[in-house]
């Protein structure tokens, strides 16, 4: 069944990123719906709760308290349920180590975070558009690798 607007989860602990990850898609023209987690204990309680409808795109921080975001990547991937999502590593770190690690593990898009709202809606924008044209194509996202 196709959906006219893309599930979107949020996994990171600062709660200002939160804030400006969710004014970003209320700002931009674009059907989400966005939900938002603190660390990756509550994205996988999240993902395996019976109610939950599973997110089109998982943005995942690395560094979270209580389980790390590549715990929470490994977790993701080893479990087929999960297999439709796809995972964007949205982190401060710019580490070419991390975006290498995380690539391998299966994540599909690294976005280092930016520093500035305008930048931070562009990039949004741009990775929500390019994953709507792989749903709706029937493109294999398993060979979706986008660094931003």
């Amino acid at each position: 069944m196709q959906k006219d607007f893309i599930l979107i989860t949020l996994a990171d602990d600062d709660e200002d990123d939160r804030m400006f990850f969710t004014d970003a898609f209320e700002e931009l023209k674009i059907n989400t719906v966005v939900n938002t987690v603190n660390d990756g204990v509550a994205l996988m309680n999240f993902l395996n709760a019976a109610e939950t409808v599973l997110p089109n795109i998982i943005f995942l921080d690395l560094n979270m308290p209580l389980k790390s975001g590549i715990e929470c990547l490994k977790e993701i991937k080893a479990d087929s349920k999960f297999k439709d999502i796809v995972i964007a590593i949205y982190s401060t770190s710019s580490s070419e180590e991390d975006i290498e690690n995380t690539f391998v593990l299966g994540a599909n898009i690294y976005i280092k975070k930016p520093n500035n709202f305008g930048k931070l809606k562009e990039i949004l924008s741009e990775v929500v558009t390019l994953n709507w044209q792989y749903i709706t194509s029937g493109l294999n996202k398993d060979n979706f690798l986008l660094r931003m």
